[in-house]
């Protein structure tokens, strides 16, 4: 193993330090990669990364032991093992004069996670004082450290006090009946041989004090109030005995108190933050506990923290007002400007000759103005500007511009006017015309200025003409000329690469819409259309999803007959360089759209694999099955896969999942055994089986082998797996562990044996 082959440095040289870096690089992976491990690797590493050791090891060290206590892959008895046994390295790492302060903040850290579960171990464990005493002396250690050091290692200190609070203060029970890991002081007797609960208390009593006095001493601290805030959260939410007055100290503090100082941009983001952070402390409390007798209090001090914080950024946004000096020194003239009668500029009239509509309204005489072409700009910041703009400027100079291009239009009228009547021909006066001319002669008269033709001319063209009986007949076959079928031509031949990358392209802008419909869960409750309901009845996001799982199931369904005549996206589906179909590519995309949020998109997961199971059975009917097999099966195992990677003990989610699918297998089921690694999510794992034991009696056989399973292969599931296993399978764990001698076997591949 690598930690087993990382000695003692024999020399201080780089090269050593760097390859006995490498080996502990390599020993961090192999724990990563399988847990087991942990314990070896650990222990093994301790003498190489103790106080005398070279900086780089130190660091690497304090990380590492940091990164593996808080580790919740190990179970309890492993991680209270792996804690006693890095107490005295950590002791060792605090102690140390001058110390680094990665390593400081490193080891802090690693005693913040190791302080619960040695709290936990001594109160079970009171014979074994050592231990107790290598973590006192590290508490001591710690807050002697705390005032004088570094912001990040103070940071430290304040997350280990908030370790030590929560041990020693009492629960609610609540953390305790959601997960089991919550230690505080309800686990402690009062005969305790070696802890007194009534100083461990007064003892977290004094540093919540110390906690709370970087708020009451209104510090500008930003880093340390913001840890501080965030710690005190959970405090409050689990701890009752602090709750009140945690609450009055944060009630009683500033977070805009900086904002009194000149705002530069560095002030800005400080202010911005404490802000944020005091507000969203109290509305996760008054959200979760809307009937908490401070609720009215908090409200208050809520809206007058968003109204303070308005009024200060929107002051800082605007315009600073002319001081009073420059007021009365230039007060006077800036309004005789304003309030002048005669504007600054003049409208120049048009010149002579042929004029555009936009010369006519253009009043600037800026030629860089003129020049510019509005066009370019988009319409919508067109219009803004030109309402923005009228809406600001002053009457006097709007009518002084309005009657400007009144006079350019006059004038323009008028030479129009002039030009017209100058055209028009003279008229004829009758007292003074010639005899036999009238005045409305000349509108009958049209000289022709044609060259009359000669005689020779004449008789040219008509021998030249064509004979009537071959312009007859050239018409009649003109008219009897069909008009024959217009057709257009054929779209050209797609590749099946082209048509793979076109299909997937498709896919993608299927999901377009998504981010513009609205979702109906957010509006009035609508009532269930039953089971004639129409695939897609309104556009909302809801319909729109519908139509999305039905075009993976089923897009394209039936086209692909096995002749020469397939449609080409089809061959495509098989041929193409990604080797995904349409329907696969609308498959891969509806995945990750429900994994990006699946606590609330369970009912999308849960329609999507009712279409996908349909969609088989009518694919089994008809003997219509693809190459690629059934999609359900591959599809749900897929999910079940996505969504363990991120379940806790508190998605009951999983249980209404397992419920609601149409079909359920060994396999599937199968998947539920990795819950079982984690302590947290045993009792989910279980009950999800159980509730399908009660309510799908189709599955019940199956889930009781899952459950059998669990008990033979997970020692920590084995309480509660027994007692659904004595009420559903009866005689199943005597028959085991009188078929082993009185030990478990290991597990078998047929776990129906005891039905």
């Amino acid at each position: 193993m690598a930690a087993d082959s990382a000695s003692t440095p024999s020399s201080n040289s780089a090269v050593s330090i760097a390859e006995q870096l490498e080996q502990l690089g390599a020993a961090r992976k192999v724990a990563l990669e399988n847990t087991t491990y942990y314990d070896r690797i650990v222990k093994g590493v301790l003498p190489i990364i103790g106080p005398t050791a070279p900086i780089q090891l130190r660091r690497w060290g304090a990380e590492f032991l940091a990164e593996s206590l808080a580790t919740p892959v190990l179970a309890t008895r492993d991680k209270e093992n792996l804690t006693i046994a890095v107490l005295d390295t950590l002791k060792g790492l605090l102690d140390g004069a001058g110390e680094d302060a990665i390593v400081l903040k490193a080891s802090i850290s690693a005693a913040a996670s190791a302080y619960p579960v040695a709290f936990r171990w001594i109160i079970h464990n009171s014979y074994h004082t050592e231990s107790w005493e290598q973590m006192s002396a590290i508490k001591s250690r710690i807050f002697q450290i705390w005032d004088g050091a570094p912001a990040p290692v103070r940071l430290s200190c304040i997350k280990f006090a908030q370790r030590v609070v929560l041990a020693q203060t009492p629960s609610n029970g609540m953390e305790q009946k959601y997960n089991g890991l919550d230690v505080s002081l309800n686990m402690m007797t009062e005969s305790h041989p070696l802890l007194d609960a009534r100083q461990l208390e007064a003892e977290a009593t004094g540093l919540l004090d110390r906690m709370l006095g970087v708020l009451q001493e209104s510090s500008s601290d930003a880093l340390l109030v913001d840890a501080t805030i965030n710690c005190l959260s959970i405090l409050a939410r689990t701890r009752p005995s602090t709750s009140n007055r945690i609450l009055n100290t944060v009630l009683n503090f500033n977070p805009l108190k900086l904002a009194n100082s000149p705002m530069t941009p560095k002030t800005k983001v400080l202010v911005r933050s404490l802000e944020k952070t005091t507000r969203m402390f109290l509305t996760h409390i008054l959200r979760r506990d809307p009937g908490n007798q401070m609720a009215g209090r908090i409200q208050q001090y809520v809206e007058r923290l968003t109204r303070s914080r308005a009024e200060i950024f929107d002051e800082a946004g605007r315009k600073r007002a002319l001081a009073d000096q420059a007021t009365a020194a230039y007060g006077d003239a800036k309004r005789q400007k304003a309030e002048t009668d005669i504007p600054q500029f003049s409208i120049p009239p048009l010149g002579p000759g042929p004029h555009s509509l936009a010369a006519v309204f253009t009043i600037t005489n800026n030629p860089g103005l003129q020049a510019f072409d509005v066009t370019q700009l988009p319409d919508h910041l067109v219009s803004r500007i030109s309402v923005r703009t009228l809406a600001g400027i002053d009457q006097k100079f709007l009518d002084f511009a309005i009657s400007g291009i009144h006079d350019r239009l006059t004038s323009l009228y008028a030479a129009g006017a002039a030009a017209a009547a100058a055209s028009q021909p003279a008229v004829i006066n009758a007292a003074t015309a010639p005899l036999g001319v009238e005045e409305d002669d000349d509108d009958d008269y049209e000289p022709d200025l044609t060259p009359a033709e000669d005689t020779e001319q004449i008789l040219n063209k008509l021998d030249n003409a064509p004979p009537e009986e071959a312009i007859g007949s050239a018409a009649d076959a003109g008219a009897a000329l069909p008009l024959g079928p217009f057709t257009l031509p054929p779209p050209p031949t797609l590749d099946p690469e082209t048509a793979s990358k076109l299909s997937q392209a498709a896919a993608a802008r299927v999901f377009g819409p998504l981010s513009s419909l609205k979702d109906p869960g957010t509006g009035t409750r609508r009532p269930k259309a039953g089971i004639n309901r129409l695939a897609a009845s309104s556009y909302d996001r809801d319909s729109w999803l519908t139509l999305i799982t039905r075009l993976a199931t089923r897009s394209t369904a039936g086209l692909d007959d096995g002749s020469d005549n397939s449609n080409t996206i089809v061959k495509a589906e098989k041929t193409g360089p990604s080797g995904m179909s349409l329907g696969d590519s609308i498959r891969e995309l509806l995945f990750t759209y429900i994994l990006e949020d699946w606590r609330r998109r369970i009912e999308i997961a849960v329609a999507w694999l009712c279409e996908e199971w349909y969609n088989d059975q009518l694919a089994k009917k008809s003997g219509m099955v693809g190459a690629g097999g059934l999609n359900y099966e591959k599809c749900a195992l897929r999910l079940v896969d996505g969504f363990l990677s991120y379940i806790t003990a508190q998605d009951k989610v999983l249980t209404r999942f397992l419920a609601e699918i149409p079909e359920l297998s060994r396999p599937l089921l199968g998947k539920l055994k990795a819950l079982c690694a984690d302590p947290t999510t045993v009792q989910l794992a279980l009950t999800s089986l159980l509730y399908l034991v009660m309510m799908r009696p189709p599955v019940r056989e199956i889930a009781l082998d899952t459950v059998a399973e669990i008990w033979t292969e997970y020692e920590d599931a084995r309480p509660l797996a027994a007692k659904y296993l004595v009420k559903w399978r009866p005689g199943f764990i005597e028959l085991q562990t009188r078929g082993a001698g009185g030990e478990v076997p290991p597990p078998t591949s047929n776990m129906a044996v005891a039905t």
